[in-house]
């Protein structure tokens, strides 16, 4: 007799039967190697120390912990306070967070709301006024409201730091600690980072008490699922490549990378004077304007998305068929 090999469902890891329907209405039946063996340690309330890459369902790691204990104990947050905080590096992964959360809480809108620079002031202060169970916030911003005395983590239970090694790039080291330091002692902490650097390193033993530790690495190596080229071309000739490169139909979605904002702007408009549609994304571009690019790009509507490495990181778009 031939021995049988169980798969692990999303029902095994004992998760609240609200989530799984949602898991369910999302197409979701299996976890992903994070997801198993994060999940059972999360319901338990410890710490977590998570060496994890973009892609590797990392998000639902942590969100589907938070909102099981959300549902276990129901109780309404005070104004201007929030029961779980996330930190996230840029406007777009913390968007993306948001959103999962309120996937996965379909059938209990637990109330989640984004905290980010570049928009007005104004209805983060109202939002944060009513109290919300999930706050996902970048450091700067949430340190604003935070000296406003607009928002009080004296009762937070549950902090997450996502992509911790972007935040460190970025210079957010000082600002988490800051913040961390409003935090209170006794809570659940998780730190996700896809590298560990020594300040990072150092900043989850300083956080997390005796945490989980959970290291997985994406199913498929980049060597094993893209075909990678190089074209040697003089500095003047490379947008007329660009060009050339992009006209070709079986591009349906690609995303160019630049090293400079201003870069950015001007392949955009080279691409667009071209015939090819196109958009940049970048740190000097406005919330609304980042937002309505990404979305353009995730629907169709523009084939080429120009972007700075920083404000690319986090973007997670189905289809995407080449990256120059």
């Amino acid at each position: 007799m031939k021995a049988t090999t169980e798969v692990m469902t999303f029902s095994d890891l004992g998760l609240n039967e609200i989530l799984l329907r949602a898991l369910e209405r999302e197409g979701y039946t299996t976890p992903t190697p994070v997801q198993s063996q994060a999940i059972p340690a999360l319901l338990q309330g410890g710490d977590l120390l998570g060496v994890a890459q973009t892609g590797t369902g990392k998000t639902a790691a942590f969100a589907l912990p938070i909102l099981h204990r959300l549902l276990a104990d129901k109780r309404r947050p005070a104004p201007n306070t929030a029961r779980a905080l996330i930190l996230a590096p840029t406007r777009e992964l913390a968007a993306q967070i948001a959103d999962s959360f309120r996937s996965y809480g379909h059938f209990f809108r637990p109330s989640v709301g984004v905290i980010v620079g570049g928009v007005s002031h104004r209805p983060q202060n109202e939002m944060l006024a009513r109290g919300l169970d999930v706050l996902v916030a970048t450091p700067g911003r949430l340190l604003d409201h935070l000296g406003s005395g607009r928002l009080k983590l004296g009762t937070t239970e549950v902090l997450v730091l996502d992509e911790a090694d972007h935040m460190l790039d970025l210079g957010f080291i000082v600002p988490i600690r800051q913040i961390v330091a409003k935090l209170p002692k006794q809570r659940q902490t998780l730190l996700f980072s896809a590298t560990m650097p020594r300040e990072i390193s150092a900043l989850a033993d300083d956080m997390l008490r005796d945490p989980t530790k959970v290291s997985v690495t994406p199913a498929a190596t980049t060597a094993e699922r893209v075909a990678q080229h190089v074209y040697l071309v003089s500095g003047g000739a490379k947008r007329d490549l660009l060009v050339e490169l992009l006209n070709d139909r079986e591009i349906s979605r690609a995303i160019v990378f630049t090293r400079t904002k201003r870069g950015a702007d001007r392949v955009a408009q080279h691409l667009e004077s071209a015939g090819v549609g196109a958009d940049a994304i970048h740190g000097n571009k406005s919330q609304s304007q980042r937002l309505r690019a990404l979305d353009g790009f995730r629907k169709g509507r523009t084939r080429v998305l120009v972007a700075t490495d920083i404000a690319a990181r986090g973007i997670d778009v189905d289809g995407v068929t080449h990256v120059v």
